[in-house]
């Protein structure tokens, strides 16, 4: 198969129907369902509700307004701004227990559109205001960081499908951007891993979700491609919806030992099964 150098990922037309779903979703809530547990964590429904309300404000302000506050503390590497980031989390979550789940609707009525906006807004390769971490960069384009937010609200929305029973958002539209810009967290999962040229690692998600991508070494590091090269020394076959919670943090390693089955190079399977497309 032929591979493609894999390249930008149009996401900000998916914003507001997005949030349309989301709106939808929680108008149907009964009081009891805002309190159920999610799987992020000690998090309830109301407080996943309630990060989303948070990083769209905050996006908001700083990127659309220009108006931020230093960090507490100085930001000198990726542990530094994981702790930032859970601080900010938590801080807010702490805040918004105070809100009913009336007035969290309410409030997402307002900066869902407003974020849409913004998104559809930007250049995609204009230089994005904030860098993709988790992908190992100190500066990306506006199509990476917009993605990466898709990937946020898509994420927490599944996390309150799965709290309330509520189908999930898996059809191609929405499902399929999330794990393609998961696999550009697979770079920086393989750091350190010494192969050759012509021994890469495939991956394939099954399911119209899914596809096929490949990484090879190119000098120091790894390169993500579209399409799964022949002979790979590693080859991890899953299907989507295992795909995006093992890189949203959302399956267990017994779980993902289970439903992704590897063929080839066990170390190597190591460092994919440790992949995450979110900070932590």
């Amino acid at each position: 198969m032929q591979l493609i150098p894999a390249g930008p990922i149009e996401t900000a037309h998916l914003f507001a129907p997005l949030h349309d779903e989301l709106l939808a979703l929680l108008s149907r809530l009964a009081p009891e369902d805002w309190e159920r547990p999610t799987i992020a964590g000690s998090w309830r429904v109301r407080d996943v509700a309630a990060h989303i309300l948070d990083t769209s404000l905050r996006r908001l302000s700083v990127q659309r307004d220009g108006y931020s506050l230093p960090p507490e503390d100085p930001i000198a590497g990726y542990r530094d701004l994981v702790g930032h980031l859970n601080r900010l989390n938590a801080e807010w979550i702490r805040v918004a227990r105070r809100f009913s789940p009336r007035v969290l609707v309410e409030l997402l009525e307002v900066s869902g559109p407003a974020v849409a906006r913004l998104v559809e807004s930007l250049p995609p390769e204009g230089d994005a205001i904030f860098s993709v971490a988790w992908a190992g960069e100190e500066s990306s384009r506006n199509w990476f960081d917009v993605g990466r937010e898709y990937t946020e609200w898509w994420h927490h929305q599944a996390q309150i499908r799965d709290a309330v029973g509520a189908p999930p958002l898996d059809a191609a539209r929405w499902l399929r951007p999330v794990i393609e810009l998961s696999m550009y967290a697979l770079p920086v999962a393989f750091v350190g891993i010494d192969l050759p040229e012509e021994s890469p690692v495939a991956v394939r998600v099954s399911g119209d979700a899914g596809g096929a991508w490949s990484l090879l070494r190119t000098g120091p590091g790894w390169k993500l491609f579209r399409g799964a090269a022949d002979r790979p020394a590693l080859l991890a076959a899953m299907d989507a919806d295992a795909a995006w919670r093992l890189f949203f943090n959302a399956l267990s390693e017994d779980a993902a030992r289970k439903r992704i089955v590897f063929e080839g190079n066990a170390a190597l399977a190591e460092r994919f099964l440790a992949a995450r497309g979110v900070m932590v």
